[in-house]
């Protein structure tokens, strides 16, 4: 259960566009999905963690990034 809380924390101090969900007049949903798929990206690392390991995380969750970034709606 250890490395979910260290991936939580590591997102919200590495990914930029958390701290901007809230953003101007003509804001777009790109902040809040982020946050949303970042969130979707920690379950599924933990899971992959989970169910195959530290080395299948390693591996998986760098194309699982890529995934949430590309899932994201546009600006």
């Amino acid at each position: 259960m250890k490395p979910l809380p260290v991936l939580l924390v590591a997102l919200v101090s590495w990914w930029p566009s958390l701290a901007l969900a809230q953003e101007a007049v003509n804001a777009s949903y790109r902040g809040i999905g982020s946050i949303y798929y970042t969130f979707i990206w920690a379950i599924l690392c933990y899971g992959l963690y989970d169910t195959f390991g530290k080395k299948a995380m390693y591996i998986g969750a760098p194309i699982l990034a890529v995934a949430a970034y590309l899932a994201l709606p546009a600006s």
